[in-house]
């Protein structure tokens, strides 16, 4: 949500606080994933958003209260097609949204995730969404939820900065926040008051602000930079790669952040040895020639992409199966290959081909089928 983030960030430096609305969990057919979010200002203002339009008007005056009177407030919205009075998600989902006024108070975390995200590092702030009553294990006195709760802490490649009101609790949920954020996830954690894992007592919302994921384009051809643009769109760093300099121009792929002129395989072997590339990474490989393919892709399907896509023919597909299979890549391995790449929707122009593709890149990020959802039961949202 950086936009979100940036608006949260700029009025809080110019001293206007702000209620801030993040999805937290949910359940069933939800419209939106755990991360999004949606600013109310003291204008009125209102940027992001949590449902698409189901609950934001109810929503809307939760955060102007939030924002008069401090007090966080954790929103359970759920099913309403039962009741059209009620406020609820007609989708048949349930969403959990943290409420919080966001104040001057914040700067230091906002100022450092800030930081982080301008020197293209990955940071997460750690937020207390909601606790328990309860007393300290072994006989430390009883605790006040109400002082933990809204409490923060972020991390960043260059430490911690905040609490979550026990060094325990910040070093536990450090440990987990670290992982949840290399994978590029927003994520809710339970544990107890002093950061045991068994029980509960305090629940914790990570807001992972990661590196946007990489997409590879092999080919400088037209086909390439449809697909840079498709790319670009949908949020991903995108790197068009050609050993042809005549060809691998940024003048061509104006949609991509950069255009390398070298040998694939040889600038893939580089991107892996220098830990750049990770399990969110797509390669569209669409040079079709296997001097290039061939070497290009027996090195990206022993590594763990998201997804590996080669244009061509099926006869090509036939060719490139069989070198790829006596270079010693395993049936597992080569089952992983998308090829020929895209789903079939019928598209010539390379636009409607990067659509295709695109499409094939998304359903194999969330499972999807790739079928009209008129022949599809169950939900059309799929809990991430």
């Amino acid at each position: 949500m950086p936009d979100v983030f940036d608006e949260v960030h700029r009025r809080c430096r110019d001293g206007e606080p702000v209620a801030l609305a993040t999805v937290v969990a949910t359940w069933h057919s939800a419209p939106q994933p755990p991360g999004a979010a949606m600013v109310v200002a003291t204008d009125g203002t209102v940027t992001g958003s949590v449902s698409g339009g189901c609950v934001e008007a109810d929503l809307y005056e939760r955060a102007r209260l939030v924002l008069d009177t401090g007090r966080p407030e954790l929103c359970r919205y759920g099913i309403s097609d039962d009741d059209a009075y009620t406020v609820g998600l007609t989708c048949g989902g349930i969403l959990d949204v943290f409420v919080e006024r966001v104040d001057t108070s914040a700067l230091p975390v906002l100022e450092a995730v800030a930081a982080a995200r301008r020197s293209g590092h990955p940071a997460a702030i750690v937020t207390c969404v909601a606790a328990d009553a309860g007393s300290s294990p072994g006989g430390g006195g009883s605790i006040d939820p109400a002082r933990r709760l809204g409490r923060r802490l972020v991390l960043t490649g260059q430490g911690s900065v905040g609490s979550l009101g026990d060094d325990r609790l910040d070093d536990a949920a450090s440990a987990d926040a670290l992982g949840l954020l290399a994978a590029g996830r927003s994520a809710m954690l339970r544990y107890g008051y002093h950061g045991q894992r068994r029980g509960g007592g305090i629940s914790l919302f990570v807001t992972a602000y990661a590196n946007p994921p990489r997409m590879i384009v092999f080919g400088a051809i037209d086909f390439a930079a449809a697909v840079a643009r498709i790319g670009a769109f949908l949020g991903y760093r995108v790197t068009v790669c050609d050993a042809r300099p005549v060809f691998a121009t940024a003048r061509r792929f104006p949609e991509a952040d950069e255009v390398v002129v070298q040998w694939p395989h040889r600038y893939l072997r580089t991107e892996l040895a220098a830990d750049r590339l990770d399990e969110r990474t797509v390669l569209c490989v669409l040079t079709h020639d296997p001097k290039f393919d061939v070497p290009l892709l027996e090195l990206a399907l022993r590594h763990p992409l998201a997804y590996v896509g080669a244009m061509g023919s099926r006869r090509t597909h036939d060719e490139r199966h069989k070198l790829l299979s006596e270079a010693g890549l395993s049936p597992a391995q080569l089952a992983r290959l998308a090829s020929p790449i895209g789903l079939d929707l019928g598209g010539r122009t390379p636009e409607e081909t990067a659509v295709s593709v695109a499409a094939q890149i998304v359903a194999a990020r969330w499972g999807g089928t790739g079928r009209p959802l008129a022949a599809v039961d169950g939900p059309i949202h799929r809990p991430g």
